[in-house]
Formats: structure tokens, C-alpha cells, sequence
């Protein structure tokens, strides 16, 4: 029972990789508002049942319990095997990794 919406939350996180696709590409600021309410809605609904957004900054270390590489770029010293950008968002769901983040990490 614990994990009794992990199917469907993984079904929707492609719906909020949308919304953010969609927001990056609204002009007019009053739709743009509109688009950003109903995500922050399902992002609720999301976090009442356990599911959160990973928080990931460039410059972490890449770590393969929560990150997948989608590309490996040569990004300096000080940036190697760190996460140099974030693709998609990773999410976790009570104490597992429901999605692992899509990052481009440092070599």
C-alpha cells in the first residue's frame, strides 16, 4: 500500500515535463500564470501523497542513486564529475527514486 500511486505519478511526470516545456514558450505573461497554477496544483497534489521534486544544482556531485547521465561534456576540472546541467527533473516518491533526474555531468 505504501507505493500504491507509483504507477500513475510516474504516468503524470511526463505531464509536468510538458508544463515546463510549455511555460518556457508563453509569451503573453497572463497565460503563462494560468499554465504555471495548474502545474503548482499537481505538484500539490503530488507532495500530499509523497512525491517531491529532487532538488539538484549544478555543481553537485553526480551520483548514480538519483542521477542518470544523458550526456557527458568536458566542462573544466573543477566541474568534473559534477553535474554541469539538469534535463529533467528527477522525483522521488516516499523513500524510493520514482524518476532518476536526466543531467549532463563535468568530465
Amino acid at each position: 500500500m505504501k507505493y500504491k500511486y507509483e504507477g500513475i505519478a510516474g504516468d503524470l511526470l511526463s505531464v509536468l515535463d510538458n508544463f515546463d516545456r510549455c511555460i518556457k514558450n508563453i509569451e503573453d505573461e497572463t497565460t503563462k500564470e494560468g499554465v504555471m497554477l495548474i502545474k503548482n496544483q499537481l505538484l500539490s497534489i503530488f507532495a500530499k501523497n509523497g512525491i517531491k521534486p529532487m532538488t539538484i544544482n549544478e555543481g553537485d556531485e553526480f551520483n548514480t542513486d538519483y542521477h542518470e547521465a544523458v550526456s557527458v561534456i568536458d566542462a573544466g576540472e573543477d566541474m568534473k564529475g559534477k553535474i554541469v546541467a539538469v534535463t529533467d527533473t528527477g522525483y522521488t516518491y516516499s523513500d524510493k527514486v520514482l524518476r532518476y533526474a536526466k543531467v549532463v555531468v563535468g568530465q
